[in-house]
């Protein structure tokens, strides 16, 4: 029996640790859809500031509609994550609504039980009634039991009194809880209403743009591929500079001059492997931007059948922002590329970072820099005020995904 017992008391325990672990989990899960849903908002709100900084400029309808791909992006974004939201607070609701009927029936039953001890202990309070039933007694052991079965009631009627109490707290408690997460999530559907509504006039704005581009495709295509060629001669400078470095460290410490791989110093070592500790973690290199074209091999928006390539990512940002660097590092070029902007790339130990499209430059070849010093001022095209920098992350000459390396990029 007592095995059964035990088997009984184990089963509780974890049936408890379950409930408050699928608890914490669904209240974690609630807490990072609220965080990323503020994450879209910012960057909805950082779209439309950079948008009307950029009002009064004739912008390019490339531009335009990378702006328009962007926003629609994001919108859907936010739209999914509120919708999640949305449906996990209907599952709690749900999940308190089921909580709530059954502490109904649970704190009705108690009280049905404490109104019955309450009569039946009415009935034999009487003083003298209790001393005739110890009296009664057939010898002393019996009494001492009897007496002990009229504390042990008077205690379990105490008790009762206090679950009832604990129960109807909880109750409380759920009910104030349920009325939150309902307004919650009226919150959330009027708030998905307005958002659906933005994205359906970006829609419309996108395919009037589209239907005018397509009417001279020919055009913008030619466009597109003389953009692709200037960045791919910024990069073959970048790989050139880059192998160059690359032979200048073996050919100090003594190796082949065909070694493809850093011969390293100490110092260059660890500097490299504080960098690696950090992926996930830099920071950006302008204050306040966004992303309007990703890392690697992808469609054009405008023409889907022509493939752009490109080794980094291209950020937005507001006119006069200062380019920081991301890490610890030494400037290993000040590049000054013909009918391009100026170039900046810092080392960072078998690591580099590139900065393109500089109008001003405050830091020299040779110079250490440290996270978050200003490396210079981002190019701003005074004909459509446009303000975008390129940037690149590089393993020797491997170019990398600069999404993986900065902090929720």
């Amino acid at each position: 029996m007592p095995s059964v017992k035990f088997s009984y008391k184990i089963l509780f325990l974890l049936s408890f640790l379950l409930c408050s672990l699928n608890g914490f989990s669904q209240n974690n899960k609630q807490k990072e859809l609220e965080t990323r849903r503020q994450e879209l908002r910012r960057e909805i709100q950082k779209i439309n500031e950079l948008r009307a900084e950029n009002k009064s400029k004739e912008r390019s309808q490339l531009s335009l509609i990378e702006d328009f791909n962007y926003k629609i992006n994001v919108l859907r974004n936010l739209i999914k994550v509120t919708n999640q939201q949305a449906n996990f607070l209907s599952r709690e609701i749900s999940n308190n609504q089921r909580n709530i009927t059954s502490l109904r029936e649970e704190l009705k039953q108690l009280k049905e039980d404490y109104a019955a001890m309450v009569v039946k202990s009415y009935k034999s309070k009487n003083e003298q009634s209790r001393i005739m039933f110890l009296l009664s007694s057939n010898d002393f052991k019996q009494a001492y039991k009897r007496l002990q079965y009229i504390k042990q009631y008077s205690d379990h009627q105490k008790k009762q009194g206090e679950t009832i109490k604990a129960k109807t707290l909880e109750l409380q408690e759920i009910n104030i809880n349920l009325a939150k997460q309902k307004e919650d999530k009226n919150k959330l559907v009027t708030e998905n209403r307005v958002v659906q509504k933005s994205l359906e006039s970006e829609r419309r704005e996108h395919e009037t743009l589209m239907k005018s581009i397509k009417s001279n495709l020919s055009k913008y295509t030619a466009q597109i591929r003389k953009k692709q060629r200037e960045a791919d001669r910024i990069d073959r400078e970048i790989d050139k500079i880059i192998k160059s470095a690359i032979a200048a460290s073996n050919k100090k410490a003594g190796n082949s001059s065909s070694s493809k791989t850093f011969a390293l110093t100490p110092a260059g070592r660890s500097l490299a492997k504080n960098f690696e500790s950090n992926k996930g973690k830099l920071d950006w290199p302008v204050e306040k931007g966004r992303v309007t074209l990703r890392y690697g091999k992808q469609p054009h928006p405008i023409n889907k059948s022509l493939i752009i390539r490109n080794n980094g990512v291209r950020i937005a940002t507001e006119k006069g922002a200062k380019v920081k660097a991301v890490f610890n590092g030494e400037v290993t070029a000040v590049i000054a590329i013909k009918n391009a902007n100026t170039v900046v790339m810092v080392q960072h130990g078998n690591y580099f970072t590139a900065y393109k499209n500089l109008s001003k430059v405050y830091v020299k070849k040779g110079d250490k820099v440290t996270t978050k010093q200003d490396l210079g001022e981002v190019f701003t095209n005074a004909t459509n005020g446009e303000t975008i920098l390129s940037f690149s992350i590089f393993k020797e000459n491997a170019t990398q995904n600069p999404a993986n390396w900065i902090y929720k990029m």
